[in-house]
């Protein structure tokens, strides 16, 4: 039998024959917007064909990976949209578990309260616990107070002390806007989440993908084991660098870690204005 070859060296679909179309054409190439498709990749339907057909009972199709990729972005708009107006604000992190008769809850309520004073909306991530107390903090302080809430199977909604809340399907997303609408985090005891955001922020800020804000951790007696840690076993195993320590900064009490922020805010600002000054005067014929 002599087999037939198209012009990019290929065998047809079929074995040597074009590969029918459902719509009567014959093809042995078929292109899918940016995506080109040879032999038995071609379809037997057009993309607009299965737009338009009816799905009856049939839902598999919002769960296709290019439906999500539409999903994550509407996740961006929605959070670019609602943020974008915001102002100065710093990130607050710290245990969902920690209810309204504790230290950490306390806590959060006055961090909350004395950022608003300083000048900043609070952002959090809209769940109970320590969350819920920076949000009350700030809510009752008169302040603007955010939630970036997350779709979780064992957590209530987005709590009662939130104005402006924003509800996510994915944690990348999510965390985008912690960081992108913050001018610093200000981090309590906390479970795994809470160590997530934090190990984030630190490496966006070591690798420069960040400029380096302020990374505030509250209460020596729950974060000096693991700094303890990092800083006699990372440090030695040349895994970071000492300097690398530097990018955090561990206090015991609210008035610490609002001052902490502000000072760190404010010599960035300074420095970006040098840095702006300087460019200025390079111009300079």
């Amino acid at each position: 039998m002599t087999r037939s070859y198209n012009k990019n060296g290929r065998t047809p679909a079929g074995g040597g024959r074009r590969r029918p179309v459902r719509d009567g054409r014959e093809a042995d190439v078929y292109r899918k917007g940016p995506v080109t498709l040879r032999g038995g990749q071609i379809p037997e339907e057009t993309s607009d064909e299965r737009l338009l057909a009816e799905k009856g009972g049939d839902a598999d199709w919002v769960h296709s990976d290019p439906w999500r990729v539409m999903r994550i972005q509407s996740e961006f708009v929605e959070g670019f949209g609602a943020l974008a107006e915001l102002g100065p604000a710093i990130s607050v992190f710290g245990s969902a578990r920690r209810g309204p008769d504790s230290p950490e809850y306390r806590m959060g309520e006055e961090v909350g309260r004395l950022l608003v004073e300083a000048g900043y909306a609070v952002i959090t991530g809209g769940g109970p616990g320590v969350m819920e107390a920076a949000n009350k903090g700030a809510c009752e302080a008169e302040g603007v107070s955010v939630g970036l809430g997350i779709e979780l199977p064992f957590e209530q909604g987005m709590n009662e002390w939130v104005d402006l809340g924003v509800n996510f399907r994915y944690f990348f997303a999510r965390k985008t806007m912690f960081v992108k609408y913050a001018l610093g985090f200000i981090v309590l005891p906390g479970g795994f989440g809470t160590m997530d955001e934090l190990w984030e922020a630190l490496t966006l800020v070591q690798t420069g993908k960040v400029r380096s804000f302020p990374i505030v951790l509250v209460g020596s007696e729950y974060w000096g084991g693991l700094l303890d840690w990092v800083r006699k076993t990372m440090v030695p195993a040349g895994t970071i660098s000492a300097a690398d320590l530097d990018l955090i900064q561990l206090v015991d009490t609210a008035e610490e870690a609002v001052d902490r922020v502000r000072d760190r805010i404010s010599v960035m600002r300074e420095e970006a204005e040098a840095q702006a000054r300087a460019a200025a005067e390079a111009s300079q014929p």
